[in-house]
C-alpha cells in the first residue's frame, strides 16, 4: 500500500496553526472537509476526538496518527499536518508532536484502514524519513519525500 494512494498534495498542511490537540484535530478536519465532498468538518472532529478519548494516537517520536471512520467518505483519505514548533498531543513519550497524519476511512472498510495504519506506523518509525519531512520547505517538497519513500516499495 502506498501513502500517495490516500494522501493527495492539497491534503498536506506544511505549517499547522494549531498549538493544541483539539485545535489540530479541528484544523485537519476542516482541511479534509474542503477536499472531500460530503465530509462535515464538525462531525469528523467529533469522531476524531471520541477516538482520542480511548487512548492518544500520538505514538511518540513527534508523530500522531489520529483516525476514524465516517459514513460520508467514499474511500480512505488522509491529511498530513506539520507543526515545526511542536504541539501537545498527549504523546506516549511526553514529547511534542510535529507530524500529525489524520486518516479517515468509510465505516464499511476494515482491512484497508488497518493496512494504512500499519503502513504509516512503519514509515514514521524511520528517523531519517521523519527528519526529511520536517526539513522539507513546502508541502510540495513534503509530498515528494513521501512519494520517494513510497517508490521504494
Amino acid at each position: 500500500m502506498k501513502v500517495i494512494d490516500f494522501l493527495k498534495l492539497p491534503a498536506i498542511i506544511a505549517d499547522l496553526r494549531a498549538t493544541t490537540k483539539a485545535a489540530a484535530l479541528a484544523e485537519l478536519a476542516t482541511q479534509m472537509a474542503g477536499l472531500e465532498p460530503g465530509v462535515d468538518a464538525e462531525q469528523l472532529r467529533r469522531v476524531l476526538e471520541e477516538r482520542e478519548l480511548l487512548a492518544s494516537t500520538a505514538i511518540g517520536d513527534g508523530i500522531a496518527i489520529p483516525h476514524g471512520k465516517l459514513d460520508s467518505i467514499g474511500q480512505l483519505a488522509g491529511v498530513l499536518g506539520r507543526s515545526k514548533a511542536g504541539l501537545e498531543f498527549d504523546s506516549i513519550d511526553g514529547r511534542p508532536t510535529h507530524l500529525v497524519f489524520m486518516l479517515v476511512a468509510p465505516v464499511s472498510s476494515t482491512g484497508v484502514h488497518l493496512k494504512a495504519l500499519a503502513r504509516l506506523s512503519r514509515l514514521f518509525r524511520d528517523a531519517d524519513f521523519r527528519a526529511r519531512l520536517l526539513a522539507a520547505p513546502t508541502r510540495e517538497d513534503m509530498y515528494q519525500v513521501i512519494a520517494a519513500e513510497d517508490a521504494k516499495y
